[in-house]
């Protein structure tokens, strides 16, 4: 036999090795290796129950009772049923502070895609000196607190001596506004939350969209231009179509956040005047703690809670069709 030859049944008898291996017998675990990631979940299990699952069951179970003001001090509730249920669909309260959620959430999240948008094109346009720049006060304002914001911006709007009245004063078109009160007037109430919270919405999607908007491939967009693609026709035709992912997901976690919009509303007007400022939110904190009507404001958390996970289902389809293309 050759050497060469020799070299191949040898090969032959390590390939076939494999396939001659008694299988391992199944591994035998102690009782103690079996409950090890039992006892490494324990810790965060107990604090999401604590924190989360407890309050949650809590809220279902006071939402069908009477509980108020009294039961703080005696103890003593009992159980209504669907009363406190029936009591909120039945109070146009909860209907006009259900549009006002909806509606006001819709101008949040479409406000705050369109700066968004428009701040993380400036950012592929501007230089790299610039873009830094423009980077870093982004992130100032996405890490400042929201209640030092609101703080911030009612200083801004304080009628008296706010700089914003002062500035549409020396305007001359709307005549002596230093004494404007923004709080007192349902729509300028609004518009200034509005503003308040799309400011600290904008960094979050600006610098987003302007990640997902530098992997674009460039010679996307040369090709549109040679084939006589004006610029405005690439980024609706290019470039949104390459960020439509992106943007649904940012789309779908801005409803959430801004349909729960609490700190800046209640920081600003208290849901006032007249209550038509308050969303659900705000009316849920205004009936259970201002009110003491404890178990209607648990009614309204309850209802509140059901539309946000008809709503976060939208979004874990959306990622698992995000990883289904993946």
């Amino acid at each position: 036999m050759s050497t060469s030859t020799a070299a191949v049944v040898a090969g032959e008898g390590v390939a076939a090795a494999p396939r001659g291996r008694r299988p391992r017998p199944p591994r035998h675990f102690s009782r103690q290796a079996r409950f090890a990631p039992l006892w490494l979940l324990s810790p965060a299990g107990i604090v999401i129950l604590a924190l989360i699952v407890a309050p949650i069951v809590f809220l279902v179970y006071t939402s069908f009772t009477d509980y108020n003001q009294r039961t703080l001090f005696t103890g003593e509730y009992h159980g209504v049923g669907f009363q406190q249920y029936v009591d909120i669909f039945t109070d146009q309260q909860f209907w006009s502070s259900t549009i006002l959620t909806l509606g006001f959430t819709a101008a949040l999240v479409v406000g705050s895609l369109v700066i968004g948008l428009g701040v993380a094109q400036l950012m592929v346009q501007v230089g790299p000196v610039m873009r830094y720049v423009v980077t870093i006060v982004l992130i100032f304002a996405w890490g400042m607190p929201n209640v030092a914001s609101a703080q911030v911006w009612n200083w801004l709007f304080q009628p008296g001596y706010g700089v914003v009245n002062w500035m549409i004063t020396q305007l001359g078109v709307f005549g002596d506004q230093t004494s404007l009160s923004w709080t007192n007037n349902t729509w300028l109430g609004l518009f200034n939350i509005w503003m308040l919270v799309v400011w600290q919405a904008v960094p979050f999607i600006a610098l987003t969209t302007y990640a997902a908007q530098t992997q674009i491939d460039t010679a996307l967009v040369e090709a549109a231009r040679i084939d006589g693609a004006g610029e405005w026709r690439i980024y609706f035709s290019v470039v949104l179509n390459y960020l439509k992912p992106t943007l649904l997901l940012i789309a779908v976690l801005s409803i959430i956040w801004d349909f729960n919009v609490f700190n800046q509303i209640w920081l600003t007007t208290q849901g006032g005047p007249n209550n038509t400022t308050a969303t659900l939110g705000i009316w849920s904190y205004l009936t259970a703690f201002n009110a003491f009507r404890i178990g209607t404001g648990s009614a309204i958390a309850v209802v509140t809670t059901f539309m946000l996970m008809i709503i976060s289902g939208f979004y874990i389809r959306s990622l698992l069709r995000s990883g289904e293309d993946l």
